[in-house]
């Protein structure tokens, strides 16, 4: 009876075999045709298209944008009604500089709101609330109050 070989041991063929190809093309270029992120599990490198948009994602189309405060109901006049600021600060420094504007008390509350509708978070970035709610003549509306309004 002839025996054949386990298949826990290896034979001396096993040996001789060389792996297999690898199924990433080195020393080519990326192709031209769009490609999800997910269409890997593993990318040795990302996409062009999806390079391009993050290389895009961090930029404003202006570095400084224009913030207009608007008192409601019994809330001070700012001195300034505009500021410029820059597109990369985020809401806590407008709330910060309209504090210290208004010479409000640390214990005291002041309510902001965007084009009087929506309280952003303060970790909001400021480019991104004007880059959707800026108005025609390109500032961010704020409307500011000393006691809670708009809902």
């Amino acid at each position: 009876m002839a025996s054949s070989p386990s298949p826990s041991r290896p034979t001396e063929d096993d040996n001789n075999r060389s792996p297999p190809a690898s199924p990433v093309l080195e020393g080519r270029d990326s192709p031209d045709l769009p490609l999800t992120m997910t269409a890997s599990t593993v990318l040795m490198t990302l996409p062009r298209d999806a390079t391009a948009a993050l290389a895009a994602a961090g930029t404003f189309p202006q570095e400084k944008v224009i913030v207009r405060f608007r008192p409601v109901g019994a809330a001070p006049a700012v001195p300034r009604e505009q500021v410029k600021v820059s597109s990369s600060y985020k809401f806590e420094n407008i709330v910060a500089h309209l504090r210290k504007s208004l010479k409000v008390k640390d214990t005291d509350s002041v309510f902001l709101y965007i084009n009087s509708t929506f309280a952003p978070s303060l970790d909001e970035v400021v480019g991104n609330l004007w880059r959707c709610f800026k108005d025609s003549e390109n500032r961010l509306n704020v409307s500011y109050s000393i006691t809670p309004a708009f809902g």
